[in-house]
């Protein structure tokens, strides 16, 4: 087991890492600059994008970069998969967490074909809630992984589309929460607040948010040189900054 997997309840769960990696050098420094400051690294190396000449991830070969790093320095790793053969390849590499991604949540045959790939395996799933705000959707595809009796699954709240958001990328529809933690209260809930912000001025205001409903943790996406990121760019904090977040949830002053 992982020494970060547990932790005091005092404190909120930190995942942090990248959106993508576009080198094996900068996710190295990267993953060097946080490890000490967080529960699981997050990253990229698939990327669903909507526009075909969009970076697509580093793909197959982020696997061993990111294996030999999460044996080295002890942290889980996390990364998003789509499809059974991301699934496979991944748990070939010993990636400890898989995380479902909005656009899949919401179609059962890809959820179910995932369900089909992980059954009886030991992974740590964590399911993103559906791009619209339906909770029915996420509930059945959180059900669909219950089913195959997985021992480890976590929630994430990412937000939701919606054409009248004004200040976020994303809806937080705060109020949909309180129905899933009713729904299913033995689940962690962790909270993304850079997909629900769009850009990083508003993280701190949403983990504080987050952290006074008693959402389990936050799952924030951090690179070394936002500015340089080849995807979700605006949403990324900096190393720094993330260590000065962690530090005033510490603090309780958030």
């Amino acid at each position: 087991m992982f020494y970060r997997e547990k932790m005091n309840k005092k404190f909120c769960t930190i995942i942090a890492g990248p959106c993508s990696i576009s080198s094996k050098k900068e996710l190295t420094n990267i993953f060097k600059t946080i490890y000490k400051d967080i529960n699981y690294f997050r990253c990229g190396i698939w990327k669903a994008r909507t526009k075909i000449d969009s970076f697509q991830g580093i793909g197959d070969k982020g696997l061993i970069w990111l294996r030999e790093l999460q044996q080295k320095y002890n942290v889980p790793v996390a990364i998003e998969v789509g499809t059974p053969s991301h699934v496979e390849k991944a748990i070939k590499n010993n990636i400890k967490v898989l995380w479902i991604g909005a656009r899949t949540t919401v179609n059962p045959f890809y959820v179910q074909e995932l369900c089909n790939c992980l059954k009886g395996t030991n992974t740590e799933v964590w399911i993103k809630n559906p791009i619209y705000p339906d909770v029915n959707v996420w509930f059945s595809a959180i059900e669909r992984f219950k089913s195959i009796k997985l021992k480890k699954i976590k929630l994430i709240h990412r937000g939701f589309f919606s054409l009248n958001e004004k200040k976020y990328r994303n809806a937080p529809m705060w109020e949909l929460l309180k129905e899933t933690k009713q729904k299913f209260p033995e689940l962690d809930l962790i909270c993304d607040p850079s997909h629900i912000a769009g850009n990083k001025k508003y993280i701190a205001e949403i983990s504080k948010k987050a952290i006074s409903m008693n959402l389990n943790g936050l799952m924030i996406e951090t690179h070394n040189y936002p500015k340089k990121a080849l995807s979700d760019a605006n949403q990324q904090i900096n190393s720094k900054e993330l260590k000065e977040l962690i530090k005033t949830i510490k603090l309780n002053k958030l």
